[in-house]
């Protein structure tokens, strides 16, 4: 192939040498823990559990982390984009995309008639024309994929790619122009930012083919609200959307709506508050990002999965309290402990807190 994204082998094994001591995707979501999972599973390693329940998967970091530890992992979230994540790096096991497949992601078909739905809705709001043109081409060749797993890893390089080159890697605000405006700038990276859409998917279809790992087990994600889930699992990890003391909470659906959108890009307008500047969804009544709600909300999740291990990660300054988890925990659990990563400085945070984690057993 001539196009300049064919994988040499060289190119492909220069990539990989970057990956050579730390197997883990690359994220920019608000709250990962790409960088406390060494942290993490130094501190539940010794526990005795070979299944996992992932309850709000999110980046998948932690579940990829524990399949390469060599357990059984299931992952969920409610978001549809998540899932799509959760899907290329937890449930696949074997499935990588070839070069004649990522040359007809990045080809039009003639026979095929696209539609202009991101051209036309998000004009000068998170790209620019070519590139919503780009996205528009490139959607709808996912769309028509037939493997789910393949279309789940071309899902992964494309939400990548659309974080990469967002300012704050988020869509909370139209703020197109400050790819462009000409100041002086103490953030944000210009060259990622200008770098063409396609070298910036070709980047992330390399990283994505090389994640994907056989861990010998049947991993399994799904798109539920965790209330939904059934089955038995050895350990619980919970991760929810975090509320501050000051009753603010992280709306994820909010800041990735756009995300969210691709994977329901034939039903999209209908979800889209058209009020609204930046074009995000209609908001739901989320329990998770409820001040009033949230602690009944771990308590109830305490009790439909009482007979499991559990591994809570919080912020020491949320509601509800680090003391108020560990009390209701305690209702179901004979020992609790508490692990605290001071000082730990958070995406997009003006200071700093202490990540926490409870573990009950």
């Amino acid at each position: 192939m001539a196009r300049k994204y064919n994988m040499t082998q060289q190119a492909t094994l220069s990539f990989i040498e970057q990956f050579r001591e730390v197997r883990s995707p690359t994220t920019r979501y608000q709250g990962s823990k790409a960088k406390l999972v060494d942290w993490l599973w130094q501190k539940i390693k010794d526990l005795d559990f070979s299944s996992a329940l992932d309850a709000f998967g999110g980046t998948g970091v932690v579940g990829y982390y524990l399949k390469q530890q060599g357990k059984q992992v299931f992952y969920n979230d409610y978001l549809k984009s998540n899932y799509y994540i959760g899907v290329a790096l937890i449930e696949n096991n074997t499935i990588r995309l070839s070069e004649h497949e990522i040359e007809r992601l990045l080809t039009k078909d003639p026979k095929y008639n696209y539609r202009a739905f991101i051209a036309e809705t998000f004009k000068d709001i998170y790209y620019t024309d070519e590139e919503n043109q780009w996205l528009d081409t490139v959607i709808q060749n996912i769309e028509r994929m037939e493997n789910i797993y393949k279309k789940a890893l071309a899902y992964y390089a494309l939400f990548q790619a659309c974080l990469v080159k967002r300012p704050f890697n988020l869509f909370h605000r139209k703020n197109l122009y400050l790819r462009f405006a000409e100041v002086k700038r103490t953030f944000g990276n210009k060259a990622t930012w200008d770098k063409p859409f396609e070298e910036h998917f070709l980047d992330f279809i390399r990283e994505i083919n090389y994640l994907v790992y056989d861990n010998g087990k049947e991993n399994k994600a799904y798109n539920l609200d965790v209330f939904e889930i059934n089955g038995e699992f050895d350990l619980v990890y919970i991760d929810p959307p975090y509320t501050s003391s000051k009753g603010i909470t992280v709306d994820y659906k909010d800041f990735y709506h756009f995300l969210e959108g691709l994977v329901n890009y034939e039903k999209w307008g209908s979800m889209i508050d058209h009020r609204t500047i930046n074009k995000r969804f209609y908001r739901d009544r989320n329990p998770w990002n409820d001040k009033l709600k949230i602690r009944r909300q771990f308590r109830d999740l305490f009790e439909k999965f009482r007979d499991s291990i559990f591994v809570i990660s919080y912020r020491s300054d949320g509601i509800p309290s680090i003391q108020q988890i560990e009390s209701d925990l305690k209702l179901f659990k004979k020992r609790v402990s508490v692990y605290t990563f001071d000082n730990y400085k958070y995406v997009l945070s003006n200071g700093t807190t202490s990540e926490v984690l409870v573990v009950g057993e």
